[in-house]
């Protein structure tokens, strides 16, 4: 079997399939630029839903316009400070693997309380991602002690869990994006189905390395089709006006600021970190397997424990920096795990390129205010596919297992009670303190990780009959 670790001095095309080793720009630019269009809504939405909420501590007002486009500002920033500490390791903090960061949906329960709550505020919340990032970086450094009880029966869960509550998220930018007033929609889908087939199209008609840009393709074609729809007046998908607004805002030039030199300098509350700490062990396992699901599919071997380790001290670390930032926390984004695993473009000088696109990104504010225009409907279009390859990755886990009784009662009661509580009717954790319902009511991942990870712990492996 090909082996695309090595090391390799030269720089050529062909080295987008090998994990190191230089891509001549030309080519590294584009398919690093795929990577930023594909998580570049999902990376700012979460600041938006969670900084639109929060109020300052003691005073009860909200964050003005001007500081909440700064937090944007930050959130691209150390999404890219992020990425380039995944692929190039200081120490043992980083995976040397294809991974790109991104502000994390997980904690948005958590934050929502913190913030919203008049004695911690905006600033108890960033100090209590401050703290929690820590928290998890360490558990990260001590990956090597608690790895074995990460079994294949339970990585395999949480990549397929992954998987299925990322549809959802596909198929509600497919509709015009959660919460829209105008969701569902028929220029929504139309323009969400038409970049699926242009994506669909470019994979099988693209010759070469090329057809590894079908996402991209399909994105800037998706866009094209909603600025002709919005200029002739068929329908309303992109407000450019944004564009100008972030000008008059933050100007053309802006350098991201720490939040401790700012007029909201985080504030550490031991509450506020308990009420978050348990969400980053939550993210911790969704790192876990979207780093599993990298190894398995786009280097087909297993992961190894430094790679863990250093994974998870990133998605912590980073976290920490994210919050001196004044940003919430930072996780390895699935939507780029399964970009990877489907194209099989690993290499990382490539993916530098995306981060760095993100870095140049934050500083030109309107550069980002123009990325953020992109319509949901053709992010939509082009990630459905994405995320069920990530479905497909943990299938394949799975499959690699002997089934026997012990692995179809982890994995029957893994998905029924993880899955099934995002699907109950009302607050299932009604009678407990509503933390715990913020963590499993509407995270598939959390319920499936903690089901799979004690049953795979507590129940004893059967014993085989020898023969004769």
């Amino acid at each position: 079997m090909e082996n695309k670790e090595t090391m390799i001095t030269s720089t050529h095309v062909e080295n987008i399939y090998k994990l190191n080793g230089k891509v001549p720009l030309s080519k590294a630019i584009p398919f690093g630029l795929q990577h930023v269009l594909a998580m570049f809504v999902s990376n700012l939405a979460p600041v938006l839903i969670v900084c639109g909420a929060a109020i300052t501590r003691n005073t009860g007002q909200h964050l003005t316009g001007a500081e909440i486009t700064q937090i944007l500002q930050c959130a691209m920033f150390v999404a890219g400070i992020g990425t380039i500490m995944q692929l190039y390791p200081v120490w043992k903090i980083g995976s040397k693997l294809p991974i790109v960061m991104g502000v994390s949906f997980t904690f948005l329960g958590s934050l929502l309380v913190i913030c919203t709550n008049s004695k911690l505020g905006y600033e108890g919340m960033i100090g209590a991602v401050i703290l929690g990032g820590i928290f998890e970086g360490f558990v990260g450094l001590s990956a090597k002690y608690w790895k074995r009880f990460l079994t294949p029966v339970v990585s395999g869960c949480v990549v397929v869990a992954i998987g299925l509550s990322l549809l959802s998220v596909g198929m509600n930018s497919w509709g015009g994006g959660n919460g829209a007033k105008d969701f569902g929609a028929w220029y929504h889908i139309v323009i969400g189905f038409f970049t699926m087939i242009v994506c669909l199209i470019s994979r099988y008609k693209l010759k070469g390395v090329y057809k590894n840009l079908n996402i991209l393709v399909g994105l800037v074609s998706g866009y094209i089709l909603s600025i002709i729809f919005t200029v002739m007046n068929i329908a309303p998908l992109i407000n450019f006006s944004n564009i100008n607004k972030t000008i008059s805002q933050v100007g053309y030039f802006s350098i991201p600021k720490l939040a401790f030199f700012t007029k909201h300098p985080p504030v550490f509350n031991l509450g506020a970190f308990l009420t978050i700490a348990i969400v980053f062990l939550v993210s911790a396992a969704e790192t876990t397997g979207a780093t599993t699901a990298v190894c398995t599919g786009a280097l087909n071997r297993d992961i190894k424990t430094e790679e863990l380790q250093g994974s998870l001290a990133v998605d912590g670390f980073s976290s920490t920096i994210s919050g001196c930032f004044g940003c919430i926390p930072l996780t390895s984004f699935s939507q780029n795990v399964g970009l990877v695993t489907m194209t099989g473009v690993i290499n990382r000088f490539t993916i530098l390129m995306g981060a760095l696109i993100l870095i140049l990104a934050s500083l030109f504010p309107p550069l980002g205010a123009f990325f953020n225009s992109l319509p949901q409907a053709v992010l939509g279009g082009c990630t459905v596919m994405m995320f069920g390859s990530i479905m497909f990755e943990g299938i394949k886990m799975l499959k690699a297992l002997e089934f026997d009784d012990r692995t179809m009662i982890i994995i029957s009661l893994a998905f029924c009670i993880g899955v099934g509580l995002t699907q109950t009717s009302g607050n299932f954790f009604s009678a407990f303190p509503h933390e715990i319902g913020d963590i499993f009511n509407g995270n598939a991942v959390a319920g499936v990780f903690v089901v799979s990870l004690i049953l795979s712990w507590i129940l004893p492996k059967e014993k085989k009959d020898k023969a004769g």
